[in-house]
């Protein structure tokens, strides 16, 4: 048990090129560049200490010191801003920088995640700490998968189970991880040796990754919007 509430910072990488949706991080999504919502969205956790943007881009930065003045910028490093380097390399510069109890790492294409959302994975992180070194958010699924040989994964073909009395699957969906720097050096990696699976509500979980996603996730945050 800490003495003190843990400190708790949020990693938002943003890169400046994206190959396959040019300039999403910062292209305007219902109204506002893609990047405020989910900056938006750790500002109104009350658990985080600090919200940290690892980024090269000129357009974000300047967008942080006109409307997220309280967010601490990370300037990329020339030899980290290619578009293959590994996000693990990334975040073991960001955490050497920034020392912190905990990280919650999640992305600006990750937008219709909600404040409520993040709190109760935090929350939930820290009630389960003694059995889990870490947490990742995923997205619960009643389907019938199959592998590409056309064999069932996880049915049976021959009981048709209705779909939503399947047992569920979870789907990594790049929403929410929390890690130590201790833990993720130890396995390279966000998610370690015992994980807490945090389930993601569906109408938060969508990832922009390609144009119709952004498409989509438009509509969607039109829809929330008042």
């Amino acid at each position: 048990m800490m003495a003190n509430p843990p400190r708790i910072v949020a990693l938002v990488p943003m890169r400046d090129n994206s190959e396959r949706v040019p300039g999403k991080n910062y292209r305007p999504l219902a109204g506002w560049p893609l990047f405020h919502h989910i900056l938006l969205a750790l500002h109104a956790c009350p658990e985080l200490a600090d919200i940290v943007v690892d980024t090269d881009s000129l357009t974000i930065k300047q967008g942080l010191a006109d409307h997220f003045p309280r967010v601490l910028v990370l300037d990329r490093p020339e030899a980290l801003r290619g578009a293959e380097v590994p996000m693990n390399v990334i975040l073991l510069h960001d955490t050497e920088l920034v020392p912190a109890d905990f990280y919650v790492q999640t992305h600006s294409t990750n937008p219709l995640l909600r404040p409520q959302t993040i709190s109760a994975a935090i929350l939930a992180f820290i009630a389960n700490r003694a059995a889990k070194d870490s947490l990742f958010g995923v997205t619960e699924l009643h389907t019938r998968l199959y592998d590409r040989e056309g064999r069932a994964i996880n049915h049976n073909p021959h009981e048709l189970l209705r779909t939503q009395d399947l047992p569920p699957i979870y789907e990594e969906n790049s929403c929410l991880y929390i890690f130590t720097r201790a833990n993720f050096m130890k396995h390279n990696h966000r998610i370690g040796e015992t994980p807490l699976l945090f389930p993601v509500p569906r109408d938060e979980a969508w990832d922009i990754d390609e144009e119709f996603d952004f498409q989509v996730v438009d509509l969607l945050m039109r829809q929330r919007i008042p």
